[in-house]
């Protein structure tokens, strides 16, 4: 358990992930992790900007290398992890998946200081519902989703980590296309914005983060 961080102190946030991490097709400060860190900020959190580890098209196994070969610098006050849909677009084995996916989540936990209560994890977004989803089997594309996500939600939950569910966020793309940014994949700030208030509320309950506003 880690102690509350002193007044004046700032917190430090590790996001890894992939395209939806980067904020693909946003500006850098509209990606989820940026603006999770204004809304904290904005309620009085000292917090760090974000050290983004993640890259368009990074599976498990590209997350895996990424953070062997990286120089971070643990522990961190905050991690969150939102990595999968480029093994289902690939076709990876599903098994190979939840293998990595647990291997991933014990290393967040170690990089948050062995504090689980420290990490999040956000659900795989449903893009069957998007424009380029749709040129796809949509059907099999939301079902494949969702055996990821109840894959993740089982090790998160089995290892006490936070899971923050984004996906019906992601389905309302379906009746509002501005959710969605003009490559008909990627969502826009207007998304990411709200799964930055979905993370900020469960921050709000990390009773190791209390004490700290300005």
């Amino acid at each position: 358990m880690k102690d509350v961080k002193p007044k004046g102190s700032s917190f430090s946030y590790l996001a890894l992930g992939d395209s939806y991490t980067v904020g693909k097709k946003v500006s850098a400060d509209q990606s989820w992790p940026a603006q999770l860190v204004r809304l904290l900020r904005s309620s009085g959190v000292q917090i760090k900007n974000p050290e983004i580890l993640a890259t368009t098209g990074w599976t498990t196994y590209d997350l895996h290398n990424a953070i062997r070969q990286a120089d971070l610098h643990p522990p961190y006050d905050l991690v969150s992890l939102l990595i999968g849909v480029n093994n289902q677009m690939q076709k990876l084995v599903v098994a190979e998946y939840s293998n990595q996916f647990q291997s991933l989540l014990e290393k967040a936990i170690r990089l948050a200081g062995n504090a689980p209560s420290h990490v999040l994890v956000l659900s795989i977004p449903d893009y069957s519902v998007t424009r380029f989803g749709r040129r796809k089997n949509s059907k099999k594309v939301s079902a494949q989703i969702a055996t990821y996500n109840r894959i993740n939600r089982a090790i998160t939950e089995n290892l006490h980590a936070h899971y923050i569910d984004i996906t019906a966020v992601s389905r309302e793309a379906a009746e509002d296309g501005d959710l969605i940014t003009c490559d008909g994949l990627h969502p826009s700030a207007k998304m990411y914005a709200e799964w930055a208030e979905k993370a900020a509320a469960v921050i709000a309950e990390i009773k190791e983060w209390s004490n700290t506003t300005s």
